[in-house]
């Protein structure tokens, strides 16, 4: 009863108190973090040859070291969350972007594959904290019913980091070289700092006693019963299979494969293939939004989703098996699967809804955990399956991988797809309101 009443209370001073431009500003200023660490998730995409060629390393090795992004935020996103709930949303911001800052730095300069590891572990840190304290910062500032609209649109700005990351990205690489790219996106990350340093605030200022509030709340609950409330709760672990494996195409072609297999087995150049990699995070930029509105406007969380799942499938199965496709094929194929992917936007405000209001961050790491977890073994699994089959000859010092590799190892999205469908099937629909 006291939570619906801090629920309500909070809605009423969001909609009546706060204006539109300072809520926004706040959110989406917080958001270029995480539009940051997508580019920083990303960028191997397209750097792939020259890290391949500078470490002379194999295809799993780069995955591994593309991995340890993941697995860095993997372990801080556990207690990221009730760090979020409990302590300034800037204040940790800004330390998480500052150590990823920092680590991108040292990564553009490293000439040892040991310490690349490191400085790539160090810019995974921030990756833990750039969506949760963007959600965060949403729940307090926007009413519930434009939740998933928001989300939609922060999972936006993150897919325009990607897509940055791709094509821009390759055409820094052609001009620079990949160090001197590197250091660009650190320099990047530091205008990011100073901005959210200058913009960024926790909560609406007439909120601060209900804040003080929610925070004594949480004390009182204590550290392990709210985390044993979320990590608990079957709504969050199905939301989170779903996520994950929907986000596929952005972990295996999006972040580190694409572009390989596109100069491989198609024989385009790499700032061709990168660009049609690109529009698979285009697709994603306007399907967030996309599906988070029509989601809103249904008043249904459960069935787009179920939908979502069933579309991805037949896009990957047409790109997979489809003979001899063109390059606009290609591009129209990568586009479709962002677009439908993007259902997995929904899966974040299901899970705000379903959880008390105080655990926002903490019930939202699940999704982001689990998402984590996809990047930090598709990727590396990816180039195993790579080298397992891979015949052992290289072109220009790069291993070069038939189509029939690439063909196996892109099986992994099809079956995600499917698990994706049945965790969808058994969660509980929300009908976009909070439920406890």
């Amino acid at each position: 009863m006291n939570e619906s009443i801090q629920t309500f209370s909070s809605d009423v001073l969001i909609q009546e108190h706060t204006s539109n431009l300072k809520k926004w500003t706040v959110c989406f200023t917080a958001a270029l973090f995480f539009f940051y660490e997508f580019i920083q998730m990303n960028m191997f995409n397209v750097l792939a040859g020259d890290l391949l060629r500078a470490f002379n390393i194999t295809a799993e090795q780069l995955g591994s070291l593309s991995a340890y992004c993941f697995y860095a935020t993997i372990l801080f996103l556990l207690p990221a969350g009730q760090l979020l709930d409990r302590f300034s949303t800037r204040n940790i911001i800004l330390i998480a972007l500052g150590i990823c800052v920092l680590g991108t730095t040292f990564l553009s300069f490293t000439h040892s594959f040991a310490l690349a590891h490191l400085f790539r572990f160090m810019t995974g840190i921030g990756s833990a904290f750039c969506f949760l304290s963007s959600v965060r910062l949403a729940s307090r500032w926007f009413h519930p019913k434009r939740l998933a609209l928001v989300v939609g649109l922060i999972v936006t700005m993150a897919m325009t980091g990607g897509m940055i990351a791709q094509a821009p990205l390759s055409l820094l690489n052609h001009y620079l070289g990949w160090r001197q790219t590197v250091f660009c996106v650190a320099a990047l990350g530091a205008i990011i700092l100073i901005l959210i340093y200058f913009l960024v605030q926790d909560y609406p200022p007439h909120a601060k006693h209900e804040h003080k509030a929610q925070c004594d709340e949480l004390r009182e609950m204590g550290y392990w019963h709210s985390m044993l409330r979320s990590y608990l709760n079957w709504q969050n672990w199905m939301g989170g299979i779903y996520t994950s494996l929907l986000n596929l195409p952005i972990v295996i072609l999006g972040s580190l494969w694409g572009s390989l297999y596109l100069q491989q087995v198609y024989h385009f150049s790499p700032e061709k293939a990168a660009s049609i990699t690109s529009l698979l995070f285009l697709g994603s930029i306007l399907g967030c939004p996309a599906a988070g509105w029509f989601s809103d406007y249904i008043g249904y969380r459960r069935r787009p989703m179920i939908l979502g799942a069933i579309f991805s499938l037949a896009v990957i199965l047409a790109l997979l098996y489809l003979p001899h496709l063109t390059a606009s094929q290609l591009m129209l194929g990568f586009f479709l699967l962002g677009f439908i992917t993007s259902a997995q936007v929904i899966a974040y405000p299901t899970i705000a809804e379903s959880n008390p209001l105080i655990l926002t961050a903490t019930s939202v790491s699940v999704i982001s955990i689990s998402t984590q977890i996809g990047f930090a073994v598709f990727q590396p699994f990816f180039g195993r399956i790579l080298d397992y089959y891979w015949d052992g000859s290289k072109l220009n010092d790069i291993p070069f991988y038939s189509p029939i590799c690439y063909h196996i190892a892109m099986m992994i999205m099809p079956l995600a797809f499917i698990i994706a469908l049945l965790a969808a099937c058994l969660m509980k629909e929300t009908f976009c309101r909070r439920q406890t």
